[in-house]
């Protein structure tokens, strides 16, 4: 009886990466092909393949696993088809701000992508001092325009319902549930922070104001299916050049509130504001106020020619809806701050700082900034009004 042969998933090495890229003629044939491991992130495996040609690409798989603890905590690869997903939907709509997407593989969890050695992670060049002038119009349009044709506003109602079932995420929702959400304020194992924090943490965990407002974003992220969101938009997920800008690693896309990725986006502009020297924190703050404000122009100008939603015409509702969309970005960005500060996956903004005094002092005044931001975000009314101190 004749069996037919059924390929399983199997983790890539460096050696099958260059085997699977030239099988499925993602390179020219060549005998003179390169292939590196470069992945440092926390979930998955990346390879950077080139060939003598200098043609290369990126072959991104998902582990069943968190790469950042091991077999210990599985996870389902499911994720990289989620990715792929997202990845051709923001094409659609902003493809300069994404890196090209060539292939997405299900079985072996794979995506093959453009290679964007070139660009630098964003986290990295402002860590560095850098300047890139045109990315809070890039992340302004990126979000604008993505968050907006995602939405009700946006996109037919049958079609919006079948969307957000495409992107169930329910294994990655639930760490971010837990990790931003839920374990900083509480005593949780998955916790992480310097004995001189935990005083300042211990009165975290004690806040009723603060875990009230918490839980209230908490909801929001459980519940408000707006638009398709990015899902984990930090400073580590955004590639950048001098006068370009690339969105990547949307593996945590799902159906959530619209201010989700500008919060988290905010956050880590933020985290990096407070970790600089005085005379730059003011270029961060004005990243954070040129980015809402050519998000919100560019959002209203798609609402003015939305033929999907009859209430745009009612006068205010525009408003209102930036209105509280501003004050979740503001709240989510605050629970970020204090996860990345005292939860799992810190950052390097903060961690970095090599004077001891200075880097508690630094974390310090981050869970006094996340705090305010989550307790304050009806009262800071826009961007000119943030502060960090």
């Amino acid at each position: 009886m004749n069996t037919q042969f059924v390929p399983i998933y199997q983790m890539l090495t460096e050696e099958t990466a260059i085997k699977y890229v030239k099988d499925k003629g993602y390179l020219v044939q060549s005998e003179n092909v390169l292939c590196e491991e470069i992945g440092d992130g926390n979930l998955n495996l990346v390879f950077r393949i080139v060939n003598e040609k200098d043609q290369s690409v990126i072959v991104k798989q998902a582990l069943p696993y968190a790469k950042v603890v091991g077999e210990s905590w599985p996870l389902t690869i499911k994720r990289a088809e989620i990715e792929g997903k997202a990845l051709q939907y923001f094409s659609e709509h902003t493809p300069q701000f994404v890196p090209k997407l060539y292939g997405t593989d299900t079985l072996l969890a794979i995506n093959v992508m453009e290679d964007l050695s070139d660009y630098k992670i964003l986290r990295t060049g402002l860590m560095e001092e850098g300047n890139y002038p045109d990315l809070p119009e890039h992340i302004g349009e990126f979000l604008a325009h993505t968050l907006f044709y995602s939405s009700d506003f946006g996109l037919h109602q049958g079609k919006k319902k079948e969307r957000v079932a495409e992107f169930v995420n329910p294994e990655l929702c639930k760490i971010t549930e837990d990790l931003v959400f839920t374990d900083p304020f509480y005593p949780s194992e998955s916790n992480d922070f310097e004995l001189e924090l935990q005083k300042d943490v211990e009165t975290i965990w004690h806040d009723p104001i603060l875990k009230l407002e918490v839980a209230k974003l908490k909801r929001k992220f459980l519940t408000e299916a707006d638009c398709l969101v990015h899902g984990d938009l930090h400073t580590g997920s955004i590639f950048v050049t001098g006068n370009s800008t690339k969105v990547i690693d949307p593996e945590f896309a799902f159906y959530g509130p619209i201010g989700f990725d500008i919060g988290q986006f905010f956050a880590n502009i933020l985290l990096n504001a407070l970790s600089v020297e005085e005379e730059l924190q003011s270029k961060r703050l004005q990243i954070i106020s040129k980015t809402w404000d050519v998000f919100s122009q560019t959002f209203s100008s798609l609402w003015t020619y939305s033929e999907v939603e009859p209430f745009v015409e009612v006068d205010a509702f525009l408003e209102d809806v930036l209105k509280h969309t501003w004050r979740d970005s503001l709240g989510f960005a605050g629970c970020e701050i204090i996860r990345r500060t005292i939860g799992l996956a810190h950052v390097a903004d903060l961690d970095s700082i090599q004077d001891q005094k200075t880097r508690i002092k630094v974390k310090k005044q981050a869970l006094a900034l996340g705090r305010r931001l989550i307790t304050q975000r009806t009262i800071i009314p826009s961007p000119n009004q943030l502060s960090l101190y």
